[in-house]
Order: C-alpha cells, then structure tokens, then sequence
C-alpha cells in the first residue's frame, strides 16, 4: 500500500478509504459482519475510514466505534455532520450550536476522544461561514479534532472559505469531499485545481457511479443491485452508453470494470484517496484485490475519448445542487418586475 499525505496536513493516508455508509440499517444491518470489513481493511493496509453521523442515524459510527476499540491508533478516522438527525430544525446544518453539540454525539458513538477529520457534509447557505469555521477551529484548539473539510462545496465557496480564514486569522478547510467518477467528472475543471492551489486534501465519493461501474449495469439486462430500483441514474441512457463503451476496453485491458473505476479515480494527482463502501465482505475483497491496479496513458487517453475532461454524464440523485439551481426565485425576476419591464417604453438616444 502506497501511502499519500492528506494535503499539507502531514497525515498519511491510504488511496482506498473505507467508506461506512453501509454498515447499519442502509446497507447491511449485521454489525459483526460491519466490524469484520472494518478489521480486514485495516488488515490489508487501509488505514482511512470515513463515516457520518447521518448514516443509519449514528448507527454506522456505533458500527465503527465498536470495530475501533484496541486499534483507534491505527486508524485515520474522518465523519461528518450537517445532514437532519431529527425533526428538530436545528438538529442539522452548520452552525456554532449544532457543530458543538453533534461533535459530542459522535465522539460517543465512535468511542473516541477525538476525530482525524471532522467535515461538513453538505453547505449551508443559511449559516454564515465564518460561523462555521469559528466552530469548527475551536474544537481543534480543544483537541476534540485534528482538522476539518468540506464535502460538495463549489470551487467558488472553497475560495471563499479560505479567504475568511485567513482574514479573520481561523483554522481552514484542509480537505475536500466531492463526487467523481468516469462518469462525473465535472470536479477536474475548477474543484480540483482549487483544491490543489490551496494543498488541500481530497477523498472522492462514488468512485464506481453509484454503481454503475461495476459491470452489473447494462442496457437491456436485469440488475440485482437493490438501489437501481430507487435511483434515476440507473436508466439514464447517456450513462448506459458510457458503460457500454467500457466495458469492452476492460475486457481489452484485461482488468475488471470495478478496478478500472477505481484506478482512473486515484490517477488524478489531484485525489488524495478514493471511497469504497461495500456492503459485503466478497464486495470488500473484489476491491482490495485492485489496490494495486495503475492505468496505462493509453487506457486513461481512451477513457479520456469516451467521457471528455471535467465532463459530467449527468448527475447522481444524491449529488448536491447549490440553491441557485433548486430555487426557482434565485433565477427569476418578480413577475410584477418583469411585466413593467416589458411595459417600459424604450427611450431613444438623442440625435438617433
């Protein structure tokens, strides 16, 4: 296992991190099978694990507080918050009074005193930044966490949030959690270089599609993948047409469709490791088997013909869409303002 340092923080990490989303009621709900996957990761070399404390509400930090106990030293162990943990409007988002609380939450859950990486799962445009990032720096100056990131954050508001820290003299942003796959790749035209720019480090999700990249995908055949009856992803065409094109330069290449994806995922010198989240022992192992899988400049050029640079083959349902694309009001002027200017009469420059 080729370790890489997580941005300029001088923590070494692996190039697969666990990814705990399924263990617990969303995935699989046997905890002794969760902590089995969680040891034989570590076992093999990973040394990443990833969680939050929305999964299966809190139910997949218990799983790897658990998994954890006797080996936390050995482990860089990141999760999250901003996600509702309950109908209590303020058991979500970003604020000082959330963080402060469900920090304490998950400590509990993980059986740890403190977290590797605490990160805001989502951004909340209703929390000023500095808010948060106040927050969050004091909780590293307590000790309760080692450094904090973001997750699906615009290359706009990772500026942003950088610069605040710097002016207002807080902790900053040391990583960044976005999506990114051969089939989304809209990260590499600014997230990335941003990231990059500022030595942050990024673990990207949804290395496989959604699963789309497995090879179990296919136009015209039956899936036994239970989220493909609850996602829109699975049956958009454009999508299905890049699987298509795959699946042969695979065959070609002489490696699965699984460590294909994953290997274009971690090429990126911009990637400092990608999610894995199995639900199965037998998932785990199939990708732990192409750790060490590296990608030709031929192969990387042909799936570079297939799925262009910093091009998105639409999005996952769960991606985050910033508020001037889910509301409507952000795109459009008053009617009443639209009518009157409609209405104006033109005036005409003199000596026209």
């Amino acid at each position: 296992m080729q370790y890489r340092t997580l941005g300029r923080t001088g923590i070494k990490v692996s190039p697969y991190a666990l990814g705990a989303m399924m263990f617990g009621a969303m995935g699989n709900p046997d905890h002794e099978a969760g902590i089995a996957m969680i040891h034989r990761a570590v076992d093999a070399g990973i040394n990443f694990v990833d969680t939050a404390d929305m999964y299966s509400y809190g139910e997949s930090e218990e799983i790897v507080g658990q998994a954890l106990v006797g080996r936390r030293d050995d482990v860089v162990l990141a999760t999250k918050l901003n996600l509702p943990m309950s109908d209590d409007p303020n058991h979500q988002g970003n604020s000082r009074r959330w963080i402060v609380r469900e920090v304490e939450n998950s400590l509990r859950r993980l059986q740890t005193d403190y977290i590797d990486l605490y990160q805001i799962h989502r951004p909340d445009p209703s929390t000023d930044i500095e808010e948060t990032l106040s927050a969050l720096s004091d909780l590293v100056h307590a000790g309760k966490i080692r450094a904090f990131g973001s997750s699906a954050m615009p290359a706009s508001e990772i500026v942003e949030a950088q610069w605040v820290s710097e002016r207002r003299g807080l902790e900053r942003f040391r990583t960044e959690q976005p999506t990114y796959s051969i089939l989304n790749r809209g990260i590499e035209s600014e997230v990335l270089p941003v990231a990059q720019k500022y030595g942050m480090g990024t673990l990207v999700w949804s290395p496989l599609g959604g699963g789309m990249l497995t090879g179990r995908i296919r136009r015209g055949q039956q899936t036994d993948l239970s989220r493909a009856a609850h996602f829109s992803y699975f049956s958009d065409e454009r999508r299905l047409d890049v699987v298509e094109q795959l699946v042969p330069l695979a065959e070609e290449s002489g490696i699965s469709m699984t460590h294909l994806a994953m290997a274009f995922a971690v090429a990126h010198p911009g990637v400092t490791s990608a999610i894995i989240g199995p639900r199965t022992m037998e998932q785990l192992d199939d990708l732990l088997a192409g750790v060490d899988v590296v990608l030709s400049d031929e192969i990387l050029d042909r799936i570079d013909a297939i799925v262009p640079p910093g091009t998105d083959v639409s999005a996952l349902d769960m991606a985050y869409r910033t508020p001037a694309l889910v509301d409507p009001t952000l795109r459009r002027r008053p009617l009443a303002s639209r009518a009157a200017a409609v209405a104006e009469p033109q005036s005409v420059p003199a000596g026209a």
